[in-house]
């Protein structure tokens, strides 16, 4: 007899299976282009990608697209020609729904930047359906966050807060009076890997940004970086010592870092804090925290757990739906430990992919899907040019390893080109990092436009 604990899903139908994963994520992403590579490839299952942007950038390099230390430009993928290149289909459009009973998701219509419509709404059907559609910014009912405090969650949001900081130089330099108090400073708030990355990339962007011309403003005396986070210290994911080196190189470079520090709501002049003070900021980043998208309570009853994220079994099918996986930030994943869930990381978002990947072979074989397990190799977090700290669990040594300076860098540069890799193969990732690194020599060390 099956196991109860292993939903079975619906009976398979005549025709290749149609296989659809909405979410171009890292997870998403990996996920469809290896299923295109193999059963896609051989006529096997019909594999489509939805998702409501047309390009993906690895979410680790936003925090370095915002301080302008990054050209979206020559690190972004398109999502059509990575579906031709292997053999699947991308559908431009956002899930707004699902019919589970006649197996369809529901997409919503598209509007270009002049309210112009461009794909209606449409019905896209499924015998497996995988949501990886990630998390959105959480703020926690904090007023004034969402009118007044950039989330980095997005391309276009790293990209927006960008253009506000070129601005905001370009006003100082340019404008008649003195630059005002408070006027070219920016607050982060939240300090896990985010926000303690986007400190250490923007002091030395906006520094670099002022050496190209902008002689009024005096970057020590001018441009104040505030790191903000609630927690007794920054990184509290990470083990205290790693911590605590983070915090003494950024309060070196003159970051301010408050750490056990509230804020009770965001304004037009800046953050206010819980205990009555004000820190003037023209610029605010809101990184301290995340849940999953509002669309996922409205998919035809299908469970949610904490933080708005999808309920899944230790397979990642939904409880509710065999037919139906989550991978990645939307998922509620359940954790090694005794009644944890897996944290929001890339790491996990590609080992479910693998995963997922395995189920939906042996599913079409008609063998029963297996448990997830899930390997903690540890967290790295670049502080910029400056230094990367981290630590390393268990693969080589058993234990954790702490791990700083160069070591850490270039093994947090090799996670980026292991998801490279998955998506491009070995060849096609080293010759794009060669014309990157020529590349570079030619431009200026960061956007100035």
């Amino acid at each position: 007899m099956p196991d109860a604990s292993q939903p079975q899903g619906s009976p398979p139908r005549e025709g290749p299976h149609r296989i659809v994963v909405v979410g171009g994520g890292a997870g998403g992403l990996e996920l469809a282009t290896r299923l295109g590579d193999t059963l896609g490839r051989r006529g096997q299952a019909q594999i489509t990608l939805v998702d409501r942007a047309r390009s993906h950038l690895w979410k680790p390099l936003l925090h370095e697209v915002a301080a302008g230390s990054l050209d979206v430009d020559d690190h972004e993928l398109d999502y059509l020609a990575q579906a031709h290149w292997h053999h699947f289909t991308y559908r431009y459009g956002e899930l707004v729904g699902l019919d589970r009973a006649r197996k369809i998701a529901l997409l919503g219509p598209t509007f270009d930047e002049d309210g112009r419509q461009v794909t209606p709404e449409r019905a896209e059907p499924y015998d497996t359906l995988v949501i990886a559609i990630g998390s959105t910014t959480n703020d926690f009912g904090t007023p004034g966050v969402r009118d007044h405090a950039i989330p980095l969650e997005t391309t276009s949001q790293a990209r927006r807060f960008n253009r506000r900081l070129l601005n905001a130089c370009i006003r100082a330099q340019t404008q008649a009076e003195p630059i005002a108090p408070g006027q070219l400073h920016v607050a982060i708030i939240g300090a896990g890997a985010t926000g303690t990355e986007l400190a250490a990339e923007l002091h030395r962007a906006t520094r670099q940004l002022v050496a190209y011309g902008m002689d009024r403003i005096d970057p020590e005396r001018d441009l104040r970086l505030t790191l903000i986070e609630a927690a007794p210290r920054i990184l509290p994911a990470l083990p205290e010592r790693l911590s605590e080196a983070a915090t003494k190189l950024l309060e070196g470079l003159g970051v301010s870092v408050m750490a056990g520090t509230r804020v009770s709501a965001v304004t037009a002049e800046g953050v206010h804090l819980a205990d009555g003070r004000v820190l003037s900021s023209e610029l605010v980043v809101w990184s301290a925290g995340v849940k999953g998208p509002a669309v996922l309570g409205a998919l035809d009853g299908l469970e949610l757990a904490r933080m708005h994220q999808l309920a899944v079994l230790p397979t990642l099918q939904t409880t509710r739906d065999a037919d139906i996986f989550a991978l990645g930030d939307c998922a509620a994943c359940p954790g090694p430990g005794p009644g944890g869930y897996l944290p929001p990381r890339a790491q996990a978002a590609h080992q479910q992919a693998s995963h997922v990947l395995r189920q939906i072979r042996r599913r079409l074989k008609g063998a029963p899907v297996e448990p997830f397990k899930y390997r903690d190799f540890g967290s790295l977090v670049s502080l910029g040019h400056y230094s990367t700290v981290g630590s390393l669990m268990g693969v080589l040594v058993g234990k954790s390893l702490m791990v700083e300076g160069y070591f850490a860098r270039l093994m947090y540069r090799s996670l980026y080109k292991m998801h490279q890799r998955a998506l491009h193969g070995v060849p096609k990732t080293a010759l794009a990092s060669l014309g990157r690194m020529l590349s570079r020599r030619t431009e200026p060390r960061v956007k100035l436009h």
